[in-house]
């Protein structure tokens, strides 16, 4: 495709953060803290939704459906990094780097387009109340939630496959904890000019198109809610779209510096850094920005935990 199919490089080395033994023993608590966390409240989150009639609704499913995107990527992401830190075990296959950038990549693009749909289902409940129930039904968000997975591991693939086109012949070093795309085209023995600008065409529509219907929804329903003569309709439909706005807010403050940077922009510790933040950090905090900003998520955790008690 780009000259050379052939691909010299059969492992890659993971460089991970540091080498210092104090550190790394800090990393190894730090990363499995918040792994446990990631996993655990998520897989609350996803209990709730799926066991409380309440959580039937539109909006809790799609919120279900990002919980699932918190577990899959930290699966993805994790134990490759604790493994690499705590047994110095950092070399991976071509193979499993391949499958690995694949479904990282996925789930990062099925949250955007996921954040998406939320966004509208917000716009749906508050600018057209009467028929949010005909809009918003269990089988649309179904369809939708199916065409974001689909979309975006049809992306993932686009994206996988070019890079395994490149011919990699040395060094073998990635310079990240996990095998993410830019990070791998520096290894490539090409000039990647043509595939990075590419890449971040693809990136640019694939992140910026989802943000830009969020900022559409968000204009029509703050213009709906300025018009709105009582304070509690204000207060309230602030609180229905808190949650939601945070969450983006921090998914793509982090994902759009590693991958909406033009190519001479690109350094990598400060790449890996945003990377910690989206891989570990957001995935965390994401269940406890839902449950503390949400009165019916802490009754129903703290009805289920009474039961279970």
């Amino acid at each position: 495709m780009w000259g050379s199919n052939r691909t010299m490089v059969n492992e890659f080395i993971l460089l991970g953060f540091t080498n210092h033994p104090t550190l790394q023993r800090l990393f190894i608590v730090g990363c499995l803290v918040m792994a446990l966390a990631t996993i655990i409240g998520n897989s609350l989150i996803i209990f709730l939704v799926w066991t409380d009639s309440h959580f039937h609704t539109a909006m809790y499913f799609f919120i279900g459906n990002l919980s699932l995107l918190d577990i899959l990527f930290t699966i993805i992401t994790v134990p490759q990094m604790l493994v690499h830190l705590a047994f110095g075990v950092n070399i991976i296959s071509f193979n499993r780097c391949m499958v690995q950038l694949n479904l990282s990549l996925s789930c990062g693009m099925t949250e955007c387009f996921i954040l998406a749909f939320m966004a509208y289902d917000r716009y749906v409940a508050i600018c057209q109340p009467l028929r949010y129930p005909t809009i918003m039904g269990m089988r649309v968000c179904m369809k939708m939630a199916a065409i974001c997975w689909v979309a975006a591991f049809f992306n993932a693939s686009v994206l996988t496959a070019i890079t395994t086109s490149f011919p990699f012949c040395g060094p073998n070093r990635i310079n990240h904890f996990y095998c993410e795309l830019p990070a791998m085209l520096q290894l490539a023995c090409m000039d990647t000019y043509m595939a990075e600008a590419i890449i971040f065409a693809l990136s640019v529509i694939v992140l910026m198109l989802p943000f830009t219907f969020i900022v559409i929804s968000y204009f029509h329903i703050a213009r709906i809610v300025l018009s709105m003569h009582s304070t509690k309709s204000h207060q309230k439909a602030f609180s229905t779209c808190a949650t939601h706005l945070t969450v983006v807010t921090l998914f793509y403050s982090t994902i759009g510096f590693t991958y909406l940077k033009p190519r001479s922009h690109h350094v990598a510790d400060q790449e890996k850094r945003a990377s910690v933040f989206y891989a570990l950090v957001s995935p965390m905090l994401n269940p406890i920005i839902y449950s503390l900003r949400n009165k019916d998520v802490k009754e129903a955790l703290a009805k289920a935990m009474g039961k279970f008690n």
